[in-house]
């Protein structure tokens, strides 16, 4: 088969949907790998490293010509235009974006949304979310260590000591637990918040201490369990009591990072005006729900600017909305295998393309196909 690599058109999306480590094995199982010339660039990748993995270097249109297309975000409308009816894709495309899932069944494409995969054990080799959430959680920090005006670790000199950084987790996933890794690694104190109970050890065994906010009701039990290793959005009694305990927090914290999403849904609002007034000037807000607050504006915190970096009440507020392209050589290292992962259930080996509906996991990516959105 032939399988097209294309460059990403988004706005700052540096990285890339197939490395020369995934291209050579592609190449080994007989297919035909058709890179569009730069697309690995902004992961440091350069078009001989692709060569040299058995790789043929082409323009736009023979990329996207393929029967096979690998992406990193969903195509534009120049792209798109470009790919044939009756072509697979393969990239994170937004399983809740309908208007961009009806885009890709108008062009006839057959289409799989990654994002949309099971978080089921079978499942964790092609977790495309899981992936990138842990990079954006590390980057969190390291955007947030760079802001601040002081150290992180506490250090004893000749001058004085210096105390250690309080940093503040809000939402325990997979970001959050790497954002709690890293800032500890950094020598930070770390306290941090989720509506899972399940997450408690979690946070413990990372060294940072856990943000307890009893349940006062079977309700808020069954809530905070979520399904599917996802949150649920959590009863108002219990996110008020929560929301008074994290705001004694954030008034004292030097960082605080927030995570918090529920997928389909605008992002929680978990720092409000008021905590950012509260908190000491020089502090630092990095959201990483930027631009996903009510409305498509706002995050976490409805004060974030998507995309920028602002200062209010004198603290920072930092809206990077694409962590992970910081990040591309490992970001696109990690996703090229997400996505090889994938292509082994619908490329059989020594096999031609075979879409199997009753593999669940092939039926949850799948979200367009014979020009329908195939997802409910």
């Amino acid at each position: 088969m032939r399988i097209g690599v294309a460059a990403e058109t988004a706005a700052g999306e540096r990285r890339v949907a197939a490395t020369p480590e995934t291209v050579k094995k592609l190449v080994a199982q007989g297919h035909a790998v058709l890179v569009q010339a730069g697309a690995g660039e902004g992961a440091s990748v350069t078009d001989a490293a692709y060569q040299a993995a058995g790789a043929e270097i082409t323009d736009s249109a023979g990329a996207l010509g393929a029967e096979l297309v690998l992406t990193v975000r969903s195509p534009d409308a120049q792209a798109l235009a470009l790919m044939k009816p009756g072509s697979v894709l393969v990239g994170m495309l937004d399983p809740f974006d309908r208007d961009g899932l009806a885009r890709l069944a108008a062009a006839g494409l057959t289409a799989f949304a990654l994002e949309a995969a099971p978080r089921t054990t079978r499942a964790q080799s092609l977790d495309v979310l899981s992936s990138q959430a842990n990079i954006a959680g590390y980057k969190a920090v390291i955007i947030a260590a760079n802001i601040y005006q002081r150290f992180f670790p506490m250090l004893m000199t000749a001058a004085g000591t210096v105390k250690a950084a309080r940093v503040v987790v809000l939402g325990v996933g997979v970001a959050g637990l790497q954002a709690i890794a890293t800032a500890k690694r950094l020598g930070a104190t770390i306290e941090a918040s989720d509506v899972r109970p399940s997450v408690k050890e979690q946070v413990a065994s990372l060294g940072a201490k856990f943000i307890d906010v009893p349940y006062e009701t079977q309700e808020e039990k069954d809530a905070a369990e979520g399904v599917g290793g996802y949150a649920r959005p959590m009863p108002a009694s219990w996110l008020q009591r929560q929301q008074a305990e994290v705001a004694k927090r954030v008034a004292q914290a030097d960082v605080v990072i927030a995570t918090a999403l529920i997928p389909g849904r605008a992002a929680p609002t978990l720092i409000t005006e008021e905590m950012v007034r509260s908190m000491k000037p020089g502090s630092v807000i990095v959201d990483i729900a930027a631009g996903k607050g009510e409305g498509g504006v706002g995050g976490n915190c409805p004060l974030t600017e998507a995309g920028a970096t602002v200062v209010k009440h004198g603290v920072h507020i930092v809206g990077e909305t694409n962590l992970p392209a910081l990040v591309a050589a490992d970001a696109s290292a990690l996703y090229a295998r997400n996505v090889l992962d994938f292509l082994k259930l619908i490329l059989p080996k020594d096999e031609g393309l075979k879409i199997d509906l009753q593999d669940d996991i092939v039926a949850a990516c799948l979200v367009a196909r014979d020009r329908q959105v195939t997802r409910a």
